[in-house]
């Protein structure tokens, strides 16, 4: 049961999933925080566009 112990302790086989993990745990979070401070401007500027369309299909149509 000691040798066990000591092979699981020097075992490194899962380090690399924890690095990845916790690389795309921050990139999720660097997407978020983004999303969040420019979610606003986004949509106003969509509303915007949409107007100006609106606008632009009625002269046309």
């Amino acid at each position: 049961m000691t040798t066990w112990f000591i092979k699981l302790r020097h075992d490194e086989e899962g380090a690399v999933t924890v690095d990845w993990v916790v690389l795309a745990a921050a990139l999720v979070g660097l997407g978020i925080s983004i999303v969040s401070t420019t979610g606003e401007h986004q949509t106003a500027m969509g509303d915007k566009m949409s107007s100006q369309m609106s606008e632009l299909a009625d002269q046309y149509y």
